[in-house]
This record gives structure tokens, sequence and C-alpha cells, in this order.
């Protein structure tokens, strides 16, 4: 008795729901627009005339930015450092005093040097013009010429370690990070501060290898940066890897941007719009046109007939898709006109009016 009474109320609750579902679908109706029509009822619809166009695709692929002059700036010889000439953010030219080296143990074998050499110069002097006179023996005279010459190339090594002393900008920039501090050794290899020029900078992005035969150097490219969303760039491929990285199968790919307002930094993302594609007449309708069925892919087409015009299913060859245009590269030809508003409205036969 218990189950007969709950399935008669289950009953009476489906019909109670059913009955609500066809009020809000009457409601929707009734609030629903009217299907746009002329005044004989023919459902009125936009055309596209069929005229060969230009035809672009583009794939994208993430970069990262490079500065062409970023150097770690180390010493080229072994020593204390006495004096750190710059700081951190300072802009310096090329060839400015950086850092020093504490060098008097140099100096004053400079020094030593300097005084042996006058004196070795007084006596070459002194034995060339005996010896021009026939006085002396040869020995004499090519001693102390020997002697002289190898104090002026010892003098001259030991100003060149005078110059290893002192560290200098290699080119003019930006020091960015400096790792030492004076009273500190510096030491070849080990990096004292770090130097960037930022008025020339290099992308560098991966493509993959089934791009290769599709882009070449000289091709244009669109950059963007995540950073300024509202910055493009036009620019063009400078080189192109000769290497595929077996890792990801990936090439890489450079372009050169002038960047004299400084605004990219180093190691910046970056976006490159790249064209793989291009036709110069080619078949082009609104991507949202084409659809899907089981015979193929179509669109509505707008056929004249006795007077009368119809719409159409055309049964059509797509190609690739760039944004809200794609390209047809069969089953339509010049000439025709395709429905780009109302495509969603019309079936096959339906007579239809052209929207003036």
């Amino acid at each position: 008795m218990k189950k007969n009474r709950l399935i008669f109320i289950l009953i009476i609750f489906i019909m109670v729901m059913a009955a609500c579902q066809k009020k809000q679908d009457a409601a929707a109706a009734s609030t629903a627009g009217p299907v746009p029509a002329d005044t004989e009822g023919n459902l009125l619809v936009e055309v596209k005339n069929m005229t060969p166009e230009k035809f672009e695709h583009f794939f994208a692929v993430s970069g990262s930015l490079e500065a062409i002059q970023d150097a770690f700036i180390s010493a080229e010889t072994s020593g204390q450092i006495k004096t750190i000439h710059v700081q951190e953010g300072q802009r310096v030219q090329k060839g400015e005093l950086l850092v020093s080296l504490n060098s008097d143990i140099t100096r004053n074998a400079v020094a030593e040097v300097r005084n042996a050499l006058e004196l070795a110069r007084t006596v070459f002097q002194k034995r060339q013009e005996l010896w021009d006179k026939n006085i002396g023996s040869e020995i004499q005279y090519l001693e102390a010429k020997t002697n002289r010459e190898t104090l002026e190339n010892r003098l001259k090594s030991l100003q060149a370690q005078l110059d290893l002393a002192q560290v200098r900008a290699p080119f003019a920039g930006i020091i960015d990070k400096i790792f030492k501090k004076a009273g500190e050794l510096a030491v070849p290899g080990l990096q004292l501060m770090q130097l960037v020029n930022l008025k020339r900078m290099r992308v560098n992005a991966e493509v993959a290898e089934t791009y290769l035969g599709k882009i070449k150097q000289g091709d244009s490219i669109e950059i963007t940066f995540p950073t300024y969303s509202d910055w493009r760039l036009e620019a063009s491929i400078s080189r192109i890897g000769q290497v595929v990285n077996v890792k990801n199968r990936t090439v890489l790919v450079q372009t050169i941007l002038d960047n004299s307002q400084e605004k990219m930094k180093p190691n910046m993302m970056v976006t490159l719009r790249c064209r793989d594609f291009f036709a110069p007449a080619a078949m082009v309708v609104p991507a949202i046109v084409v659809k899907n069925d089981l015979n193929g892919t179509y669109l509505y087409t707008l056929e004249r007939e006795s007077g009368s015009s119809l719409a159409r299913k055309l049964y059509i060859s797509t190609g690739l898709t760039e944004g809200n245009r794609t390209m047809v590269v069969g089953g339509l030809a010049a000439g025709q006109q395709v429905i780009v508003n109302g495509y969603n409205l019309v079936k096959n036969g339906m007579p239809v009016t052209v929207k003036r």
C-alpha cells in the first residue's frame, strides 16, 4: 500500500515539473525576438561576393631577449682589489677605469728597471762613441747594447703588468651588478661585476623543425611583449640556426632589435608571430559560416532560380584558418555569393531575401 502511494506521489511530482517547464518555454518563446524577414516572410540574409583576396597564415613561438653586449668583467691578473671606481647602476664609457688592483710590487720593480735602464743607456752611448773611434773591444759594445735592450723589454713587460692591474670597461654600458668589494682578492676568470649595454637586443626563439621549410632569413615577423601588452614591433629574421636540437627537435631563430629607449631588458619574454603561408589570391570566408555534417564540410550560398533567391548547401574543401578567416581550396568559385549573416537560420532550398 505504501509502495503504491509513493509511486502515485512521484507521478504527480513529474506532471507538475513538466507543466512548469512548458510555462517557462512559452515565456521564453514570447520574449525571444522575431526572426528577421521581409514582407513576404522570407528570411533576411547578408552575403559576401567571392573574389580572390590575400590570405596569410601565422604561427606564434615564445622567445627571450638577450643584450648583444653583456659581459661579466673579471681581472686578467691576480691581486687584491684596491679601489672600485664605479657603483651599481652607473653608466660608463668604453675604456673607463672600473677597478684598480694593488700593484705596489710591480710599481717598485718598474722604478728599479727605469733606474737600471738609464744607466744602461748611458753605458751603451759611451761604448758606442768609443766603438766608432775604434777604441775598445766589440764584445764590450755588444754587451752594453744587449743590456740596454733587455732592460727596455723588461720595462715594457712591467708596464703591461701595471695595465693589467687596472680593469677597464670593454664597451659603454651600465654597471648592473658588483660581486666583489675592496680588499677582496681578484682572480682571473672570477666575476667582478656585470656590464650591460641595452641599446641593441637579440631575440632568441626555439622554432619546431617542421617550420624550417616555411621560414627563411629576412622574413618579416611581428614581436609582442607580455610585459607591454600594447607594444608591437615589426622586425625580420636575422639568423636561423644550422643545427636541430635533438632534445626538443627545434632550431634557433634570432632577430636584432633596436632598443634606444631601453624599454627591453635581458631575459624578458617575447612572442614572435611568423608567417608560414601566403596566398596572393585565395577564396576566403568567415570561419564561423563553415559547418560540418556526416557528408563533409559545407556552407550556404545564394542561388537564383526562377526569379527567387534560395539558400543552397555547398560542400567545400577548406585549407588553413587564421583568426576568423578560413581559406577555401575547393568547391567555391569567384562570383558566388556566400551567406555570412543568417547562415545559422537557413536550410537548403529555403527562400531568402538579401538585406539591402
